[in-house]
C-alpha cells in the first residue's frame, strides 16, 4: 500500500502544478477520490474473497488430512493383518462346552487348555484325523476325536 500512496501523492502534485483553474483542480480531486475509493473497494472485496476461499481450502485440506489418516491407520492395520512375521489366530472350538477362543499358531503346540471349562484340548496341526488312536476319553470329547461311547462299548 506504500507504494499505492506514493502514487497518488505524485498524481495530486502533478494535478495541481498543471491545472490553474481551482474550481477544475477541487473537481478532479473529489472525482479522483471518488474513482480510488471504488478500486480499493473492489480491492478489499477481492481480498476478503479470497480470504473466505483459502480458509474453505484449508478446511477441506484438513478433512482430506483426516480422511487420509484414518485410511492410513485402516492400512496399517491391514498390513499388520497380512504380514505379522508368520504369527497369526487360530479359531478354537472347544469340543467339550463350545467356547470359541483363539490361539497363536505354534507347531510345536500339542495341547491347550480351554479358557471357559479348563479342559485340556490336543492339538493336531497336521490336519489329518487319525481315527484309529485311542484317546481314551470315554466318550467325553463328544465324537471330537472319532470315538464315542458306543464305540467304547463294543
Amino acid at each position: 500500500m506504500g507504494k499505492l500512496k506514493n502514487e497518488y501523492k505524485s498524481f495530486l502534485d502533478d494535478i495541481e502544478k498543471n491545472i490553474k483553474d481551482p474550481e477544475d483542480l477541487e473537481y478532479i480531486k473529489v472525482r479522483f477520490a471518488s474513482f480510488l475509493d471504488v478500486i480499493l473497494d473492489q480491492m478489499d472485496y477481492i481480498m476478503d474473497y479470497k480470504k473466505e476461499e483459502i480458509e474453505k481450502l484449508e478446511n477441506t485440506q484438513k478433512v482430506l488430512d483426516d480422511k487420509m489418516a484414518k485410511m492410513q491407520q485402516v492400512l496399517d492395520n491391514i498390513e499388520k493383518d497380512i504380514y505379522t512375521d508368520g504369527e497369526f489366530d487360530f479359531e478354537i472350538v472347544c469340543p467339550y462346552c463350545d467356547y470359541e477362543f483363539f490361539i497363536d499358531v505354534d507347531e510345536n503346540r500339542t495341547e491347550v487348555t480351554c479358557p471357559e471349562c479348563q479342559n485340556v484340548i490336543e492339538l493336531d496341526w497336521s490336519g489329518d484325523t487319525d481315527e484309529e488312536e485311542n484317546h481314551n476319553c470315554n466318550g467325553r470329547c463328544g465324537g471330537y476325536h472319532g470315538c464315542d461311547e458306543e464305540d467304547d462299548d463294543m
